[in-house]
């Protein structure tokens, strides 16, 4: 009978109640469409995917049964498995049977007439190697030819029989005693033993690559890999290529009597402290009010200017800081913040920023209650771990990347709530961080971040903010959480938080401070006309010059201002602040700015009078400031233009106010372009391409000095070495000749000279692309290996590299 068969007989024969936990157990095997029968529901169950996605959900000691069931690979009964494991009576028979009801739970493992323990075939597939064996010793020899089998059955002292089968048979039988193998193992040669005791202690490797006609890395190449082959304690495939692979009947002996596979159905211990209800409830209640008042701090900046977007996808670092730094909070909270909110749909992606949405609007007019209990359930479901800011190799990751789902991620949460629900009632444990290995032993699976120092810190971090744990035990807020109960989480938020303050207490010393997580229209009043300074269990604003104006120029008047803080304040508004709005009132508006293109201004009222109402000029959109001023919001040169042409005779002004003398603009070329050096051709024959160039005052040089220097001096100077400096006149000329390889001790001086004397020179070129060119210098500045300067040619800074000039000219 085929795995799918008989999976689709266990659970035809199951009751009412025990399929019903299978199905809400694998929800995947339910899924539209509806399965019309068991064998369908079977067919589903044995889905590669659906073991997949089940595994990572069970806890260690399942895993660990569930690994050994497929190490073992045939159906065995429940006494063999639990001699693998090591499980006698006690604590560990009753773990070893919760193992296999749980995995009968979630249809992985299954119970036929006789009692023997069958496993799905995903489920076998799951472990490459599982416990580190590699198989049987029928399954690996399953491909050998009879001859090989022949010849280890020689290797081992033992007459071969006539068929294959038979002479399997006869290995098989040999090596499924621990004894007879051990003392085989023993009589080897050095090398060999250690190659076997070495591959049957570690933990299965990874394949070496195969290289074609020869023997892979773990193979036969190996010293004393070969004795083992040909006695099948060690077997190749049929080429002999690939890794040695060990039989499970050879690597259990050489493990010996005493091993046993790993079982462990206690969780780890933890140091407990005691709490009480209402201590966590007051840290739960805390920790909570702080983060809905930074979330909202975030969201609200993040409504007010939107963050942009990284090319690659994300908000940055910088985008991050600038959040953290306006909103008064850590990075962790802005990102925990910005992932919940893009989850839950207040905030989305808007081109190249991410931007709230409408229902945003909707959720800031709730209360800080409602609002977390929001952002709750969007962190429990997340896909992902919304803290992360490094990756494996430590590099900064963007928040609202985008990233495929991690399952695993949403298993360290789920892992973490469950252990803290385990806790003894009244207490916690004394250190958060303790909860890290017993999370790993409820979801064994679960993914750990790089950036976390202790196993799961990033996860213990995220539930303390959210008020989820508290004082080392699970908060209201955390049992309601895994119970899927909007409503009865909601009601856990509000019981914990209070709700949104609408008033505000405004000192003296011109702030006003806010207990508690302000209303949103509180907020939004204060904002316009103060600075936020700080956040949390209370905010404060402060009152200033500049925040009542920004409060004016928003189109408010003194007394509105005055009313609405009245309206929110606790007394009377204090005298500083009214005598702060008034004074800043009285000096608002009294100079005033208007935008204008140009000016037009004369000594005679009428006619300006009469060009403001002038039809013909109504598009240049002409303004009366004054008698005899207007302002146009048209250039200058059209203005000019439609004043001509209305027959008026206007005249242009410069910035400084002296009448603009309009002349003809004449148009002349530039000084003749310096031709290249004698002979400078490109391969091609192509004259090289030139510039022009001012031409500079000529030198004054005395010729009778000249002259004197140089009958005194050698017939021919020596070329010097660029490595001992001489007969170089100075370091400059030395570096150059050290990079120029191309330049000649002329074209050295020649440009050493122009970069002393700040003097512009004509060069040679040659770009990275081939391309050969004349280019005039100024401005330049020596930074060996390169040469910064104006190149007139581009119009513009460039920088040269001194080994691909290849001649030198004066300008």
């Amino acid at each position: 009978m085929s795995t799918g068969s008989a999976l689709a007989a266990w659970l035809h024969g199951l009751d009412n109640a025990h399929l019903a936990r299978v199905l809400l157990a694998r929800a995947d095997a339910v899924a539209p469409p509806e399965p019309r029968s068991v064998g369908e529901v079977a067919d589903r169950l044995q889905r590669p995917r659906s073991v997949a996605l089940c595994l990572p959900r069970l806890a260690l000691p399942y895993v660990q049964v569930a690994e050994a069931l497929a190490a073992l690979g045939v159906p065995v009964s429940r006494d063999v498995l639990a001699g693998l494991l090591g499980v006698g009576d006690g604590a560990d028979a009753r773990g070893l049977d919760t193992a296999l009801e749980t995995l009968a739970d979630h249809a992985l493992v299954w119970p036929d007439e006789s009692g023997l323990l069958h496993t799905t075939t995903p489920l076998r597939q799951a472990w490459n190697t599982p416990l580190g064996l590699e198989g049987p010793l029928a399954r690996l020899l399953a491909d050998t030819t009879s001859d090989d089998l022949r010849g280890m059955l020689v290797a081992l002292g033992i007459k071969p029989s006539g068929s294959k089968q038979q002479r399997l048979a006869a290995l098989l039988d040999h090596h499924s005693d621990p004894e007879r193998v051990a003392a085989l193992v023993a009589r080897a040669p050095k090398a060999t033993r250690d190659l076997l005791e070495r591959q049957a202690g570690y933990a299965p490797r990874q394949p070496e690559s195969i290289v074609f006609g020869s023997l892979g890395a773990d193979s036969g190449s190996q010293p004393g890999a070969r004795w083992a082959v040909e006695r099948g304690l060690l077997v190749l495939d049929h080429y002999g290529y690939g890794p040695s692979r060990m039989p499970s009947e050879v690597a259990l002996a050489l493990r010996g009597r005493g091993w046993h596979a790993p079982f462990e159905p206690i969780p780890p211990a933890v140091r407990l402290v005691p709490v009480t209800p209402g201590e966590v409830d007051r840290e739960a209640a805390a920790t909570a009010t702080v983060s809905a008042a930074h979330v909202s701090s975030v969201l609200a900046v993040c409504a007010t200017s939107p963050p942009t977007r990284l090319k690659s996808g994300g908000v940055g670092a910088r985008e991050l800081t600038r959040i953290g730094r306006t909103a008064r909070c850590d990075e962790i909270v802005v990102r925990v913040a910005l992932e919940g909110a893009y989850a839950a749909g207040l905030l989305a992606h808007d081109g190249d920023h991410v931007s709230a949405t409408e229902e945003y609007d909707a959720w800031v007019e709730q209360e800080p209650a409602d609002q977390l209990a929001l952002l709750l359930r969007a962190w429990w479901e997340l896909p992902l771990s919304p803290s992360q800011a490094r990756d494996v190799d430590g590099k900064a990751l963007p928040a609202l990347a985008g990233n495929p789902p991690c399952d695993g991620c949403v298993q360290a949460r789920h892992a973490l709530l469950t252990a803290a629900s385990q806790l003894p009632a009244g207490q916690g444990v004394e250190s958060s961080p303790a909860l890290g290995p017993v999370i790993a032993w409820h979801r064994p699976l679960a993914d750990q971040l790089p950036q976390d120092n202790t196993p799961f810190a990033t996860v213990i971090r995220e539930s303390e903010l959210l008020g989820v744990l508290a004082r080392g035990a699970l908060s209201p807020i955390g049992t309601a959480l895994p119970a899927d109960d909007p409503e009865e989480l909601s009601s856990a938020c509000r019981r914990l938080l209070p709700a949104a303050s609408r008033t505000t207490r405004i000192g003296a010393d011109l702030t006003a401070v806010v207990t508690g997580t302000p209303a949103a229209r509180l907020t939004a009043l204060l904002d316009s006309v103060a600075d936020r300074e700080a956040g949390g269990t209370a905010s404060v604003w402060r009152f200033t010059p500049g925040t009542v104006r920004r409060a004016l120029d928003a189109g408010r008047t003194p007394d509105e201002i005055a009313a609405d803080l009245a309206a929110v304040a606790v007394g009377p508004l204090p005298q500083p602040l009214s005598y702060l709005i008034t004074d800043t009132a009285r000096s608002h508006g009294r100079v005033r700015i208007a935008p204008a293109t140009c000016v037009i201004h004369g000594q005679e009222p009428a006619l300006l009078s009469e060009l403001a109402a002038h039809r013909g000029l109504s598009e240049l959109g002409l303004r009366q400031l004054a008698p005899t001023v207007l302002i146009s919001r048209t250039p200058l040169v059209k203005t000019l233009a439609a004043l001509r042409a209305q027959g008026y005779a206007p005249v242009a002004e410069t910035a400084d106010g002296i009448v603009r003398i309009e002349q003809a603009q004449r148009r002349r070329a530039g000084a003749p372009v310096p031709g290249p050096r004698r002979g400078a051709r490109l391969p091609d024959g192509k004259r090289l391409k030139t510039e022009a160039r001012k031409a500079g005052t000529p030198r004054s040089v005395d010729e009778t000095a000249l002259a004197a220097r140089l009958i005194a001096a050698p017939p021919t100077s020596p070329e010097p070495d660029p490595y001992n400096g001489l007969p170089f006149d100075s370091d400059t000329e030395e570096i150059i000749a050290g990079y120029g390889t191309h330049l000649s001790l002329t074209d050295v001086r020649q440009l050493a000279h122009a970069i002393h004397d700040d003097r512009a020179v004509t060069i040679e070129y040659v770009a990275t692309s081939g391309s050969r060119t004349v280019r005039t210098l100024s401005r330049l500045e020596f930074d060996p290996p390169y040469l910064q300067a104006w190149c007139h040619l581009r119009d513009a800074e460039r920088v040269f590299a001194i080994a691909r000039i290849h001649g030198v000219m004066p300008a």
